[in-house]
């Protein structure tokens, strides 16, 4: 049988680095970033990615390994991604693919759909559909044509709202009915998956306290010289958590601590997404509660045990 390949998901700051780094430690595994931000080599501190200590202790891949002008998709992930797990399963080493984010997971454990190329023009009819109708007229229209999307897609998503109905525009097939003639990118047999889900408050007070402390450790330098490159503010990388924060603040529109409240709110309100897509898309995988890291190490021995 081919080494086993360990899934760990769960929030932003909920403890999924010490967790994988200490299962990494004791099988001799491998890890693989499933972070989107973490992709990207100007992030460093912004995202919270592994330390070069921690880096030290376990051979990691995919992380910093894009640069900020770049945007990664799903698709470009998973076809960068397989290779390294078959590499390791060559190898006789155990992979644990670790992150924060859930569609990843999705496409590697259930598939990811061959959406059509979408023409430059489809897509600027979306974006100005949307402009003009408002969110609820414009699911409302999607739900026409692709009823599993519109209800699917949470409230506020913009993105993903526009993509379902470029999809169907492009190529009068829904979205939903793609990704539904898809097949797992890895074996059922081979994986094996846990959620981190520990309690809000303990999660809330992670995510503040570790916002402070990038504030005061390289976030705000690092913020800087990715600004200074003056790239379209709409890739992925210029969306991190804290960059649009750190801009208001450089730009004097807001103070220091003011735009640390408002990044450790933002932090907040996308662990909380985070943990509500796991809860609802993996429904399945064993949960860990404990907040501390000792208390999830036992947790994860106790849930994936023989």
């Amino acid at each position: 049988m081919e080494p086993r390949i360990w899934l760990i998901g769960g929030p932003t700051a909920s403890g999924k680095t010490a967790l994988a780094l200490r299962l990494a430690r004791e099988r001799g595994a491998e890890i693989v970033n499933a972070d989107s931000m973490q992709l990207y080599a100007d992030l460093r501190v912004l995202t919270a990615r592994p330390t070069a200590e921690e880096e030290a202790q376990a051979r990691h891949h995919l992380f910093g390994v894009a640069d900020a002008a770049e945007a990664w998709s799903v698709g470009r992930w998973l076809r960068t991604a397989l290779p390294v797990l078959q590499d390791l399963a060559a190898r006789g080493r155990e992979a644990i693919v670790v992150g924060g984010t859930g569609l990843y997971f999705r496409a590697l454990t259930q598939g990811l759909a061959e959406a059509p190329d979408v023409p430059p023009e489809t897509r600027a009819a979306a974006a100005a559909d949307f402009e003009a109708l408002g969110e609820a007229a414009f699911r409302e229209r999607l739900a026409g044509v692709d009823p599993a999307a519109a209800a699917r897609i949470a409230p506020g998503d913009r993105q993903r709202l526009t993509r379902a109905w470029e999809v169907w525009a492009a190529s009068g097939a829904a979205l939903s009915d793609l990704q539904s003639q898809t097949a797992p990118a890895i074996a059922a047999e081979r994986w094996r998956g846990v959620v981190i889900d520990p309690p809000r408050a303990a999660l809330y007070a992670r995510c503040d306290a570790r916002l402070a402390a990038m504030f005061e450790g390289g976030a705000v330098e690092e913020a800087d010289r990715l600004l200074a490159r003056r790239l379209d503010p709409d890739l992925p990388a210029m969306k991190a958590l804290g960059m649009r924060e750190i801009a208001a603040w450089r730009r004097g529109e807001l103070a220091k601590d003011e735009a640390l409240a408002a990044a450790q709110q933002e932090t907040r309100r996308y662990a909380k997404r985070q943990a509500t897509w796991f809860r609802n898309q993996t429904p399945d995988w064993p949960k860990i509660t404990a907040a501390d890291a000792e208390g999830q190490w036992g947790q994860f021995l106790a849930l994936t045990s023989p």
